[in-house]
């Protein structure tokens, strides 16, 4: 650690910088007695601060620029902003921020929401949740502060309890809350839940009639995507893939980011669903898109997190302080809330879970599938694979993927 040394030294400089000062103030007052000698000095022309509605700032748009104003998407972002109080002084016009790019035929769309700032209005549609776990625990909770009528349905009964208590209604199957509800969301730990759940007796396949909504928001597979909206849609449903960038603690303070693909009227069915859960969704196009990206985004928090805990043992086994190691990590560019929470928790022996180990694990296995089927290499996800297979064979599955550490040191 470098000390600063406030003696002699830092006295000289700091009179120095005084000495220098009074200097320049006096030539200052000298400036303005001989100009007032002359007369008065004419002020600075003021700078004319543009704002949006001004005459003058058409001028400097481009004129072949379509105006924000007549695009849809602005109209249905406005839409679900209307009943959001200003959090500050600032126009709402200059606090939207809507995102729109368009690549091939896949469309990206991203809103901050509004969940964050103030109230929303909840959608009059039935909202149906299956799956009560880390991730599916905050969002049903969220969207039950905000106002949305929910039935919900779990594998292990009593974890629905709570949410009964909270003004949830209860499903006895998964079939019988897509028959009672609008739109459905599940949230499972894999493909082969996610399969069950809708193929499986008394699953939601047998629930769904033309008209209703099913939205799958499990970390899956692209190809158990597809063949989810293919049975959905051939019973007259209507498909859409969101899952979830976040952790336990984002879920429960409505922080999540929702990647949505498949059918563009659901996604704006679900707004205020999405606005209530998470303060970002983007709709990435076609059913499948969503997995794929969220698979790869899953890969790389994984390999990361096997890096981290890589550093701190090599620290450790070199003779290094690991609290010094965090410290430097921390102050420099790979600075973030996810590497200070993941490695304070590993130096106190923290490991309860946030994101399971077992999980993030599945998602390596799947994005180096994945990978393997576009013919791309993934060796850096292949050898941090191998670190969490490692842990789980330690007994590390249902502790946080920050237990990864644990591999390193047995």
């Amino acid at each position: 650690m470098i000390k600063i040394n406030k003696g002699k030294r830092f006295q000289q400089a700091v009179d120095a910088v005084e000495d220098f000062l009074k200097k320049a103030k006096g030539k200052e007052q000298n400036s303005e007695g001989k100009g007032d000698s002359k007369g008065k000095r004419t002020p600075n022309k003021p700078l004319k601060i543009l704002e949006e509605d001004d005459e003058d700032l058409s001028a400097l748009k481009d004129p072949s620029e379509k105006p924000v104003k007549d695009d849809p998407h602005f109209h249905h972002f406005l839409l679900s902003q209307s009943e959001k109080p200003a959090s500050s002084m600032e126009p709402i016009s200059k606090r939207l921020k809507v995102i729109e790019e368009v690549t091939g035929s896949t469309s990206i769309q991203a809103a901050d929401s509004t969940a964050i700032n103030g109230s929303i209005t909840p959608t009059d549609k039935r909202i149906g949740f299956l799956g009560l776990g880390l991730m599916g625990s905050g969002i049903v909770s969220n969207l039950l502060k905000m106002g949305h009528v929910v039935t919900v349905w779990n594998r292990t009964a009593e974890k629905c309890d709570l949410f009964i208590q909270e003004g949830a209604r209860l499903g006895r199957t998964p079939a019988e809350v897509a028959s009672m509800c609008d739109i459905t969301f599940s949230c499972v730990s894999d493909p082969k839940a996610a399969r069950d759940l809708v193929l499986g007796p008394s699953g939601v396949l047998q629930g769904i009639r033309p008209g209703k909504c099913y939205v799958e928001m499990s970390t899956v597979d692209p190809e158990t995507i597809t063949e989810l909206s293919q049975v959905i849609t051939s019973r007259g449903g209507r498909f859409l893939e969101a899952p979830v960038a976040g952790s336990q603690q984002l879920s429960n303070d409505g922080m999540l980011v929702i990647l949505a693909a498949g059918d563009r009227t659901v996604y704006e069915d679900c707004s205020s669903c999405f606005q209530a859960m998470g303060k970002t969704s983007f709709f990435l196009g076609e059913a499948g898109n969503a997995a794929r990206m969220m698979l790869i985004l899953n890969m790389v928090q994984g390999s990361f997190m096997a890096t981290i805990a890589e550093g701190l043992t090599l620290a450790q086994a070199t003779g290094q302080s690991q609290q010094t190691f965090l410290d430097i990590l921390c102050q420099g560019q790979m600075a973030s809330t996810f590497v200070d929470q993941k490695c304070q928790n590993i130096l106190q022996g923290n490991f309860k879970p946030d994101y399971y180990l077992k999980h993030i694990q599945k998602d390596l296995r799947l994005a180096i599938s994945m990978g393997d089927m576009a013919n791309h290499p993934t060796p850096m996800a292949a050898a941090a694979n191998e670190v969490y297979k490692r842990a789980k064979a330690l007994d590390q599955s249902d502790n946080d993927i920050s237990a990864v550490y644990r591999a390193y040191i047995h």
